[in-house]
């Protein structure tokens, strides 16, 4: 019997998910501007996962004709809120089960305790957490890298709604309460791999193959 490609990438996404194929999950936290999203990328390139951003999903689910969800996830993101946790587990069970990979970066997920609770009630069983690479950045650094993000995006026509001073200075708020207390939750397990944010690109990910390269 000749299987074809796509017969086995079939095939994969059916295990994925399962008891038999756990996907390997590293959980990319920190502040807004930090540098989680590129860093991902970097990460994408070197070392072949597949990067899941919790707010690009949101984006793209508010941007959805017909979405549900799209208004409530579009005034949170305004807001500098969180999204409730079943909308954006949904988001992103959805998103790895349409992967035929096994590994997986979840960037800017869990974001407070109800996220945490949330993916430990419903996809704890079916992951395997490798670490939480932590991008640890001030917030000076960082709101200058997103106001300059919205400057280059508005001159291209697709500024984010939220890379506005008063969105980051809500996001950054929402970031300190909330989603510092579950960096230091998964540290007090040992599961955080710090890395300082303040430098270039280059100097950031050189620091960052190190904790994949192990």
């Amino acid at each position: 019997m000749i299987v074809t490609f796509w017969q086995a990438v079939s095939v994969a996404r059916r295990l994925i998910m399962t008891e038999a194929v756990k996907p390997t999950i590293v959980f990319v936290l920190g502040p807004p501007g930090a540098g989680k999203g590129t860093q991902s990328l970097n990460i994408v390139k070197e070392f072949g996962y597949v990067h899941l951003s919790a707010g690009d999903l949101l984006r793209a689910e508010r941007n959805s004709p017909g979405s549900e969800y799209g208004e409530l996830i579009e005034t949170h993101i305004k807001n500098g809120s969180i999204v409730p946790v079943a909308i954006t587990i949904s988001l992103i069970e959805r998103a790895m089960k349409e992967s035929a990979s096994t590994k997986f970066l979840i960037d800017g997920f869990p974001r407070n305790e109800d996220n945490l609770q949330g993916w430990n009630d419903r996809m704890q069983d079916k992951t395997n957490l490798k670490f939480v690479l932590f991008f640890d950045c001030s917030e000076e650094v960082c709101v200058q890298r997103c106001l300059h993000r919205g400057e280059q995006q508005a001159k291209a026509g697709a500024k984010r709604s939220d890379d506005n001073l008063d969105s980051l200075r809500k996001r950054i708020s929402t970031y300190t309460n909330s989603t510092r207390p579950i960096i230091d939750h998964y540290q007090k397990l040992n599961l955080v791999r710090t890395v300082d944010a303040a430098g270039t690109e280059d100097e950031i990910f050189a620091e960052v193959k190190k904790l994949f390269s192990d």
